[in-house]
């Protein structure tokens, strides 16, 4: 049983306290009907006239903060759950990226690539410590440029020494990137227990050499392991090549492919400035998982809040302020 979506109960049987609550906004109709009804037939006493005359909203607020109150303490004592993100320990994350030719482009200030290395360092930081990280290059051909570890400085430094090279075989990125996962060291408490994983590959072009990219997404799905897919520059964006300005613009529909058929999910940045905010997404998704978790405290502490507005209404009624 759940009164808010996306939250449940451990002992939802005591939800039937809230029953009264309706009949405790019905006992105050009443009662205000039978004052006014009385005011009405007796008139204004001599009495009533002397005393300071009460506003009927404070009247109101204190009623209905108290009934709030209630009502949320209800909910408390239910023991209410819902799913609250709690940092993962231990994860195993390949980052590929794309270091063909088409990334010298300038679309993206000083180039694609050197945007592209900027943004990944500072998303390693972004990273629980715990946390093994690979580096994958591609471009005509892939490979591991570092496997797994939690050495951040070894793949910054790795990142930086990333350098150009001719055509672009997505595919063989996601399976190099596979490779890498595939050697990630055991944890010492788990031994038997695989990490889990995802790849997060930054490309600006089209599959034009090697094994498709769909079938290489296809085979990362198998294995349980999501990609995130970044579509990186934008639709104007060109390199010189023999002196002839060719165009170098994105291809949104192969890394959307990607992300969907592998369990992933596409993101698409046109700066610098967006690629870190894509970064700190996907660490963010990454990084943290959700869980269910008993939230009665925050329940306990909206019933706190107003009863203290209740009680701030009832002073104010009785006060006498010079």
């Amino acid at each position: 049983m759940a009164l808010v979506p996306m939250i449940e109960f451990l002992r939802p049987e005591r939800l039937w306290w809230l029953a009264l609550i309706p009949l405790l906004v019905l006992l105050y109709v009443v009662l205000l009907g039978r004052k006014a009804a009385r005011s009405r037939d007796r008139g204004i006493s001599n009495l009533s006239r002397l005393l300071p005359k009460q506003q009927a909203w404070k009247r109101h607020v204190a009623v209905g903060a108290a009934v709030l109150s209630l009502a949320a303490l209800n909910v408390a004592y239910a023991q209410p759950k819902d799913q609250v993100d709690v940092p993962r320990d231990r994860a195993t994350i390949v980052l590929a990226i794309d270091v063909s030719r088409s990334m010298m482009a300038t679309d993206v200030s000083p180039s694609r690539l050197d945007a592209a290395k900027a943004a990944a360092k500072d998303f390693l930081g972004m990273l629980p410590e715990r946390f093994n990280v690979a580096l994958v290059a591609f471009a005509g051909s892939a490979s591991v440029v570092v496997a797994p570890t939690v050495d951040r400085g070894l793949v910054s430094r790795a990142v930086d020494n990333l350098v150009l090279a001719p055509s672009t075989a997505i595919g063989e990125g996601i399976y190099s990137s596979l490779d890498a996962m595939a050697l990630a060291p055991p944890d010492p408490d788990h031994p038997n227990d695989p990490a889990p994983g995802a790849i997060v590959l930054l490309s600006d072009g089209y599959t034009n050499i090697g094994r498709k990219s769909a079938v290489a997404a296809a085979d990362a799905a198998k294995q349980k392991i999501p990609i995130y897919a970044i579509a990186y520059g934008t639709p104007n964006g060109y390199v010189i090549d023999q002196g002839r300005q060719q165009p170098v613009p994105v291809n949104h529909q192969e890394l959307s492919e990607i992300a969907r058929i592998s369990g992933g999910k596409k993101f698409s940045a046109g700066s610098s400035g967006e690629l870190q905010d894509v970064y700190r997404n996907i660490a963010q998704q990454i990084g943290y998982m959700k869980v269910d978790q008993e939230v009665t405290e925050t329940y306990t502490g909206y019933a706190l809040a107003f009863a203290l507005l209740a009680s701030l209404a009832v002073i104010s009624l009785g006060a006498r302020w010079p």
